[in-house]
C-alpha cells in the first residue's frame, strides 16, 4: 500500500456523489424468493438463527441498522458460509451471483450515497493521547505531560479511535480542566526573569547514592586502575570530600536498574520542573575474577530512570529519560537531556544486565547470579555533571508568547496565583485580541465571533471581579480549551477544508495541522490529488509519523501487554527482568511496521513479523 493512499484507505476523505435510488423493485422480488425458498427455515420470527429474521428484514438500505443486517448477509453469501451445506440443495450459482453482484451493487451504492450526505465518520472527541499532542503544539511545549490527568479511553476491539466509544461523561470534563490548568501554567514564564541554572559535578563515591547495592560487591563497586577499591561504612566515614571525590575513583555497575535499586548521585535533586542537561564519562567494562575490570567485548547500552530519591522502595513515578547510549570499550564522553520534575533525582539504568535474586530460604538476601566465564558485563562511570533547568534562549519563552504575545511582563499582581504578570493599559481590549490570537492557533475551522465571544465574556466578568489579568485570561483560555472548538474533530465538508487537513494530521500525526497544511487549506490546494499525495508522504517521512505507529501497533499487536504475558522462566531465563528485551521487542516492532509504510512494502511482509 503506497503512502499516498492512505487517507482513502483509511477513510480520511469524503466522497460526493449524487444521491440516487439504490434498490429496485426486480431486485427485491428476486431476493423474496431465494430467501423463501433458502432461508425460511433457519431465519423466521419462530427459529431466528443467528438473532435473525429475514422475512421482517426491510427492503430498505436508508436506514443504517436496516443496511448492517443486509451487508451480514452478503458477507455469509459471499464467503460461501451460507446456505449451510445441508441447505445448499437448490441454491446454485446463479442465486449466488445474483447475491453478490446485484446485492452487493445496492450496498456499495447505499453506502457511497450515505457518505456523501453525512461523511465517512461521525465527529468525534480526542483520545487522551491527542488531547495532549494538541497542547504540546498549541503550547509549543514539546515535553509537556499531562496525559496521566486524563481517564482512560475506552477501546473497541482493542482500539480507542472508536467514535462510539469515546463518550464525554463528567469525569472527563474533569480530566480536561485539570490538564489544561497544568498545561496553561507549565506554558506562563517563572518569573520575569529566567530561573537561575546551576551545576554540579560528581565524581568518586558522589556517583553513586552508596557504597554498593542490592546482590552485593558483584552487583556494583568503586574501582581505581581497573581493580576494586574497597569501602567500607567505616572507611567512608574517615575520609576528607577531597578523598570522597577522587576522579580516579570509577563507580563499576553490572546489574539492571529495576526494584529494588536506588543508584544515583550522591544528594543530587532537581529543584525545578525542567530538562536538564548530563555530561558524563563512560565505558563498556566486563569485571572477572577477585574484582578486575577489563575492556568490554561489545558496546554496554544504557539510560537513565527519573524517580524520587528515596530507597529501594522506588517510591514515585520511575520513568526512562534521555534515550539510549551505548558505552564503549574505551572512555568516552556522553551527552543527553533529561527531564525531571522538582525534587526528582535521576539513577543509572543499565541495560540488559542480570537482577540480583531474591532468597528467602535461610533468611532473606539477594543472591547475585553466579560469574559467566567471560565475565560480568557492565558499565564504569568516572564523572558525571548536571547543569540546568535548561532555559530557553529568548525570555519569555515561546510557549508564553502563544498566550500573551509581546505583552510586557512584570511582577505578579496581588492576588494572583501565578508567578508572573503582564502590563496592560486596556485589559478589556487586550484580552479581545489575545483570545482571537489563541483561537485562531489551535482552531481547527473557523469560528464566529458570537461563539468566541462566551469565552471573551467570561473574561470580561473575571476582569470585572477584579482578577488578575494573567488568571482570568487563562481561565477564559482553560474554557476555550475544553469546549468542542479543541476537543472534537469535525466531519469535512469538503475535501480539502481545514477539518480534513485536521482528520489527516489526526490519522497520521496525533495531533493537529502544522503551518505547512494550513496554508495549503487557505490556498485551496490540499484537496488537488497530486497535493495531496506528496503532503500524505510528507507527513509519513517525519518524526512525528512515530505517534500513528505506536498508537496502532500497540493496540493492532497489544504491545502494550507485553510485561503483561511473560515467558516460562526455565525456558528463557535471560527474559526475567529484563527490560531491555522487552523494550527492544517493542521498538524493533515500531521500526518493522514504519519501514513497512516508508519504503511501500508489499502486504506480505508481514508475515516476517507474525512468525
Amino acid at each position: 500500500m503506497k503512502p499516498q493512499f492512505l487517507p482513502t484507505v483509511l477513510c480520511v476523505g469524503v466522497i460526493l456523489l449524487p444521491l440516487g435510488k439504490v434498490w429496485s423493485a426486480e431486485l427485491q422480488e428476486k431476493l423474496s424468493v431465494v430467501i423463501e425458498k433458502h432461508c425460511g427455515d433457519c431465519h423466521d420470527e419462530d427459529l431466528k438463527k443467528g438473532d435473525l429474521d429475514l422475512f421482517t428484514l426491510g427492503y430498505s438500505l436508508e436506514d443504517g441498522a436496516n443496511r448492517e443486517r443486509w451487508i451480514r448477509v452478503f458477507d455469509r453469501v459471499e464467503k460461501g458460509e451460507m446456505p449451510p451445506p445441508e441447505k445448499k440443495k437448490g441454491f446454485g450459482a446463479v442465486e449466488r451471483q445474483m447475491i453478490v453482484t446485484e446485492l452487493g451493487k445496492s450496498l456499495l451504492a447505499a453506502d457511497l450515497e450515505d457518505v456523501g450526505r453525512n461523511g465517512r465518520g461521525p465527529i468525534r472527541r480526542l483520545t487522551r493521547e491527542e488531547f495532549e499532542e494538541n497542547l504540546r503544539n498549541l503550547l509549543r511545549l514539546p515535553n509537556l505531560d499531562v496525559r496521566g490527568k486524563l481517564p482512560a479511553d475506552r477501546e473497541s476491539h482493542g482500539y480507542t479511535k472508536v467514535s462510539s466509544m469515546l463518550d464525554v461523561s463528567r469525569v472527563q470534563l474533569e480530566g480536561w480542566l485539570d490538564a489544561t490548568e497544568a498545561a496553561l501554567e507549565a506554558a506562563l514564564a517563572t518569573g520575569v526573569k529566567p530561573l537561575p541554572v546551576r551545576t554540579w559535578r560528581f565524581s568518586g563515591t558522589e556517583l553513586f547514592h552508596g557504597l554498593t547495592t542490592f546482590g552485593g560487591r558483584e552487583a556494583m563497586f568503586f574501582a581505581r586502575d581497573n581493580v576494586m577499591v574497597p569501602i567500607s561504612g567505616g572507611t567512608f566515614n574517615k575520609m576528607t570530600p577531597e578523598e570522597r571525590r577522587d576522579e580516579t575513583l570509577e563507580a563499576a555497575i553490572f546489574r539492571s536498574a529495576t526494584w529494588p535499586y536506588f543508584g544515583y548521585p550522591r544528594g543530587f535533586r532537581a529543584m525545578y520542573d525542567g530538562a536538564y542537561k548530563v555530561r558524563f564519562s563512560g565505558r563498556a567494562v566486563r569485571q572477572v575474577r577477585d574484582f578486575r575490570l577489563v575492556p568490554a567485548y561489545e558496546p554496554q547500552p544504557m539510560s537513565f530512570r527519573s524517580r524520587q530519591p528515596s530507597g529501594p522502595d522506588v517510591s514515585g513515578d520511575v520513568q526512562e529519560t534521555g534515550g539510549w547510549m551505548d558505552l564503549m570499550p574505551e572512555a568516552r564522553i556522553f551527552e543527553t537531556m533529561i527531564h525531571l520534575k522538582a525534587g526528582e533525582t535521576f539513577e543509572y539504568s543499565m541495560l540488559g544486565l542480570p537482577v540480583p535474586f531474591i532468597r528467602t530460604d535461610g533468611g532473606f538476601y539477594y543472591d547475585y547470579p553466579p560469574m559467566p566465564p567471560e565475565g560480568h558485563r557492565g558499565g564504569a562511570i568516572q564523572w558525571l555533571e548536571v547543569e540546568g533547568p535548561v532555559q530557553s534562549e529568548t525570555w519569555p519563552p515561546p510557549s508564553h508568547k502563544v498566550l500573551f504575545g509581546d505583552m510586557p511582563i512584570k511582577a505578579p499582581e496581588a492576588g494572583s496565583k501565578y508567578s508572573v504578570g503582564v502590563v496592560s493599559q486596556d485589559p478589556k481590549k487586550d484580552a479581545g485580541h489575545l483570545l482571537k490570537a489563541f483561537a485562531g492557533k489551535m482552531s481547527r475551522t473557523s469560528i464566529p465571533e458570537e461563539k468566541l465571544a462566551l469565552y471573551l465574556d467570561l473574561i470580561h466578568e473575571k476582569l470585572e471581579e477584579r482578577t488578575p489579568f494573567v488568571d482570568a485570561m487563562l481561565r477564559g483560555y482553560q474554557a476555550f480549551l475544553c469546549s468542542g472548538h479543541f476537543v472534537y474533530l469535525q466531519e469535512p465538508k469538503s475535501k480539502g477544508d481545514m477539518a480534513f487537513a485536521a482528520r489527516l494530521s489526526h490519522l497520521l500525526w496525533n495531533s493537529g495541522p502544522d503551518e505547512r497544511l494550513r496554508v495549503l487549506v487557505e490556498n485551496g490546494k490540499l484537496g488537488d490529488k497530486e497535493v495531496l499525495e506528496a503532503e500524505v508522504e510528507r507527513l509519513v517521512a517525519d518524526e512525528k509519523f512515530h505517534r500513528f505507529v505506536k498508537g496502532f501497533t500497540d493496540q493492532w499487536l497489544e504491545l502494550k501487554q507485553l510485561r503483561r504475558d511473560i515467558p516460562d522462566g526455565r525456558l528463557y531465563p535471560e527474559y526475567r527482568k529484563d527490560d531491555y528485551i522487552v523494550d527492544s521487542k517493542e521498538k524493533e516492532t515500531h521500526a518493522f511496521i514504519t519501514e513497512m509504510v516508508r519504503g511501500n512494502l508489499p502486504v506480505t511482509t508481514l508475515q516476517t513479523l507474525l512468525m
